[in-house]
Order: C-alpha cells, then sequence, then structure tokens
C-alpha cells in the first residue's frame, strides 16, 4: 500500500479523451471531457495498483514523464493514486479479529467507554502512518 505517481497519455477523442498508461499494460480508460478523464485515470491507476497488491505482483516502475513518447495532439501528464486511501474508501468490509489483552486494561477501557474497534482501527492507522 502506498501512494504513487505514473504518466499517462490523453489523447482527444471524437467523443471525449482517452487515456492509456504506458507502463502498466491493459491499464485504460476515458472520460467525455478532459477533467472527467483526469478522473477516470486516477481510479483506472488505483484499482489496478490495488489488484497488484492484492495478488502481490510486483508494481512495475513508472517512466520517467519526460521519456513517453506521444503523437502531436497528445497530453502526457503524471497521474497521482493512494491505495491505502483506495482501501479506505472500497474495501471497508469488517473483518472480525480475536485479540487478548491485559484484564485490568480491559476493565479500565469498559470503565471509559472505549469502543475497542475504534481504538484499534485509530492505533492500526497511526502504525502504518495513514491519515
Amino acid at each position: 500500500m502506498a501512494k504513487y505517481a505514473y504518466p499517462a497519455v490523453f489523447a482527444k477523442e471524437e467523443n471525449g479523451y482517452s487515456v492509456e498508461f504506458p507502463d502498466i499494460d491493459g491499464c485504460c480508460t476515458c472520460g467525455a471531457t478532459l477533467p472527467e478523464a483526469l478522473e477516470m485515470a486516477e481510479d483506472a491507476l488505483c484499482l489496478m495498483l490495488y489488484d497488484h497488491e492484492e495478488d502481490g505482483e510486483p508494481i512495475p516502475p513508472p517512466s520517467d514523464l519526460r521519456n513517453v513518447r506521444s503523437r502531436d495532439g497528445e497530453i502526457v501528464s503524471l497521474i497521482f493514486c493512494d491505495t491505502a486511501r483506495y482501501r479506505e474508501l472500497y474495501d471497508n468490509r469488517p473483518v472480525s479479529k480475536t485479540l487478548a489483552i491485559p484484564n485490568w486494561l480491559n476493565t479500565l477501557s469498559e470503565r471509559a467507554g472505549l469502543d475497542f474497534s475504534a481504538v484499534l482501527q485509530e492505533a492500526l492507522k497511526a502504525k502504518l502512518d495513514i491519515s
């Protein structure tokens, strides 16, 4: 889980813009307008990299933006994505975990009315440096 930046090539088409990522096989999308194509590009990139992470596949290195070839009229731009944020938005299924804590800590936590799930989530996010 990480933050990524990959070059994308935007081509003006009859009905909008097509978008291709030269470094990621099969990663392409489109949008009716340039802003929509940019939004779709981020989503497509996140989904592809998320799938790579889930499948344990290596993440291909991004090309230097200056070395990406484009045809006349095409736009080359960096697209940023954060797969940790993507997971938070789209894979928010609850998972049960069994854990053990000392009895004294359990007693004090219950007296304080702490939500164990919320505290654990906050602690895991802090440990993983996820905001």
